[in-house]
């Protein structure tokens, strides 16, 4: 395909801050390059994270940034497949809080080989891959998943396996330059966790640096010290720190280990035919996987280091419910709780990879529904077509779901919310409140309830009176008391207007209008604004016992006539 071609966006502006574009530009480029001058038959886009624990927003970052890449190769008709691994065959590193401390048992063993402690999922990988898998499928995200555990006990590595094995010594002359030396008694820093095995001190053929490791065949732990390896009969010997016990391993036969993770990953590039895949920031760092990755796939396995995008951090802020301290983390499956599958995509779509961001679980989120609805609105019209609506497009449809689930009817979030907080979380009183079916609202309706009653502090929401409030009632001064006996007056009218929301709204904001002997149709003098406020705090007062709380005419419509009339009326 001729470059014209792969770069033509239908319609679509360069804009700098479209990654999107651009990110699948540099994909597309060395795709070419390392097919000799011509695209692939496939263009392969891949991800890869270790299920050790609940799979993170940050995490999500590795999914959702090949994703739209791959979805924007795919839109220009190339043939394009997200490939995700799933390495479950690291090892169990440490007992989270709030598990059984008994799992201290399984550390250094495979995940794929660590129980799931609630039993309902064939092993601990599995028990962090359904969620996420879960959240993809909501999301409309599509991947091709490669379990790692498998494909090394199966075999399918064994010929490069060997090949780095052999070539140990060139493996070890990269890393030895790339590998910080302790300095006045400073640990060093460039290993990374997979490689612990291979950051010891000696020659190039210590076999502390060895560029494999098996897991004990008694007890199933890499807590292993290599003894010998024969380069005739591949035979890798070893004595288990644990359990003491010794074994020899056939590499060429036996598949009991896994290449240390720098050695890894190369090995997977060039096994997969990788032409994309991002990492966080510091896996580019000098000495890191991925700069270190680059310098071994060419000499030791014949192949190119991936076109290599880095993201930043992804934070949470306003979640209540969730702590790190307490083994909790915030998910995909946690933020699809109270966000549109799509609101969540553009989290992502419209900020750069390297930016920074925090998703906010609190307050936050009723600007985040706000802002979403106006570009909305804005991409709905064609000459306002631009970075920001193409973001927007992105997180709106893929390639295989189509266009995903949002409401019929659209309803500020902030509206459905306060209506939910009045009303327990109803969505039956929600939904007649708002004037439209339950079905119409959704999803949006079910996840306003669902953020009123999980993510909003207690002493934030809204507590209606159960009884009127009698001393206060009494007490009214003149002027008070006649804007309550107009308001309740117009009260019925108001209820029983078509357009109820909006009757209510005229009458709770013209009672004070009236009271100075104007008309509700009349403009708020200056006086009549103050008004307007003063009788405002008293029917918060009266109603909630606060001084401000929901939207007057959504509180009024949410509680119903005989409820505010109950309040008002002795």
């Amino acid at each position: 395909m001729a470059r014209g071609q792969r770069n033509q966006q239908d319609g679509r502006q360069q804009d700098p801050s479209d990654w999107v574009t651009r990110t699948a530009d540099l994909a597309l480029r060395h795709a070419e390059q390392v097919n000799g001058g011509s695209l692939p038959d496939l263009v392969t886009c891949a991800s890869g994270i270790s299920p050790s624990g609940p799979i993170h927003l940050g995490n999500l970052r590795e999914f959702l940034t090949v994703h739209f890449v791959a979805e924007e190769i795919r839109r220009r008709g190339i043939n394009v497949r997200h490939l995700h691994s799933w390495d479950d065959y690291d090892r169990f590193r440490k007992v989270p809080a709030g598990i059984d401390p008994a799992w201290n048992e399984h550390i250094g063993r495979p995940l794929s080989a660590v129980p799931d402690p609630t039993g309902e999922f064939a092993n601990w990988g599995e028990r962090y891959k359904a969620p996420l898998r879960a959240a993809l499928v909501e999301m409309g995200c599509d991947m091709v998943e490669v379990d790692q555990t498998a494909m090394y006990r199966s075999g399918t590595y064994r010929e490069q396996i060997l090949t780095a094995i052999r070539k140990r010594g060139e493996i070890e002359t990269v890393m030895a330059r790339f590998r910080t030396k302790k300095v006045e008694g400073a640990q060093e820093s460039t290993a990374e966790p997979d490689d612990t095995d291979a950051a010891g001190q000696g020659s190039s053929d210590d076999l502390s640096r060895f560029p494999y490791k098996p897991y004990c065949r008694g007890c199933g732990r890499d807590t292993v010290t290599l003894t010998s390896y024969d380069d005739e009969t591949t035979d890798l010997a070893y004595t288990c720190d644990v359990c003491g016990d010794s074994y020899v391993t056939n590499v060429a036969t036996q598949d009991e280990g896994k290449l240390v993770w720098k050695v890894d990953w190369p090995m997977r590039w060039t096994y997969e035919g990788v032409h994309f895949e991002p990492g966080g920031v510091d896996h580019a760092s000098p000495g890191s996987s991925y700069t270190v990755g680059k310098e071994i796939v060419g000499p030791i396995f014949g192949g190119s280091a991936p076109s290599f995008v880095g993201y930043s951090f992804v934070g949470v802020a306003g979640m209540p419910k969730m702590s790190s301290s307490k083994g909790g983390v915030p998910t995909a499956a946690e933020a699809l709780r109270i966000l549109e599958a799509p609101i969540l995509r553009w989290l992502y779509a419209r900020r750069q990879p390297k930016q920074a961001f925090n998703v906010d679980f609190g307050q936050e989120v009723l600007r985040l529904y706000d802002e979403w609805d106006a570009l909305t609105k804005k991409a709905a019209v064609p000459e306002k077509r631009d970075a920001a609506v193409l973001a927007w497009e992105r997180a709106s449809a893929t390639s295989t779901a189509g266009t995903l689930p949002t409401p019929t009817v659209v309803v500020p979030f902030r509206m459905l919310s306060s209506v939910a907080d009045v009303t327990a979380g109803s969505r039956a009183i929600t939904a007649r409140t708002v004037g439209a079916s339950e079905a119409d609202l959704e999803p949006r309706l079910s996840k306003a309830a669902t953020w009123i009653e999980s993510y909003v502090d207690p002493e934030e929401r809204t507590t209606v009176r159960a009884t009127a409030d009698a001393a206060r009632l009494g007490s009214l001064s003149e002027q008070e008391a006649l804007w309550i006996g107009l308001l309740v007056k117009r009260l019925a009218a108001a209820y029983g207007a078509d357009d109820q929301l909006d009757m209510l709204t005229t009458v709770i904001y013209g009672v004070p209008k009236i009271a100075r002997g104007m008309t509700l149709a009349d403009a708020p003098t200056d006086e009549v604004k103050a008004d307007q406020k003063a009788f405002f705090k008293l029917l918060y007062e009266l109603l909630v016992d606060a001084e401000r709380g929901p939207r007057l005419p959504t509180l009024f419509a949410a509680l119903g006539h005989d409820k505010v009339r109950s309040l008002l009326v002795l």
